[in-house]
């Protein structure tokens, strides 16, 4: 496996993170990434496959929330 490419990171439950892009599925914080277009990609193949489930981006940085829609891409 090559060194350059970073696998995601799971987060704790019980701490709230304060750097990179979380993957929020149902309001749950899952999976941290270090780019807002990584964590942008995985959520709309997520979205894809299940299109019920509400999925964002949550910026730690910004504490902000980003929806995404099943059309995006």
């Amino acid at each position: 496996m090559a060194e350059n490419s970073k696998k995601p990171v799971q987060i704790r439950a019980d701490a709230i993170p304060t750097e990179g892009f979380i993957l929020a599925v149902d309001g749950k914080l899952k999976t941290r990434y270090e780019t807002a277009q990584d964590a942008a990609t995985e959520a709309a193949k997520l979205k894809q496959r299940f299109p019920v489930i509400q999925v964002s981006v949550y910026d730690a940085a910004a504490r902000t929330y980003t929806a995404v829609d099943s059309q995006e891409q």
